[in-house]
């Protein structure tokens, strides 16, 4: 299950149900929930993108990639509920700031409107 292109699936960092476990790890299901969160909400919303937006969106994927590198180089252990947080927050995060970037660059995707 190690080495996996997308998600590295360690059983130890990955929710289960039973003895089932998720396709992607915790962090990973933090981010991909809240992409799938932020994009149902923004599309009911009106959502001002502003330059302040975008810098929020910019600190609440700060935590997600710090709870990473501290862990990576074992300067602490983080937990899947930590993982999951950090995750969610990074993926609304991640939608403001591509929304914002095809905003400002003009482009007309279906799949990102």
């Amino acid at each position: 299950m190690v080495n996996f292109p997308i998600c590295h699936r360690l059983p130890s960092r990955t929710f289960r149900i039973g003895k089932w476990y998720f396709p992607v790890c915790s962090r990973c299901t933090g981010v991909y929930l809240g992409i799938f969160l932020c994009y149902l909400i923004t599309n009911f919303l009106h959502v001002n993108y502003t330059v302040y937006l975008v810098c929020i969106a910019t600190v609440v994927t700060a935590p997600t990639f710090i709870d990473a590198i501290s862990q990576l180089f074992g300067f602490r252990e983080s937990n899947n509920v930590l993982r999951f947080s950090t995750g969610l927050l990074a993926g609304f995060g991640l939608v403001i700031i591509a929304k914002s970037i095809k905003l400002y660059l003009g482009i007309h995707w279906s799949l990102i409107s």
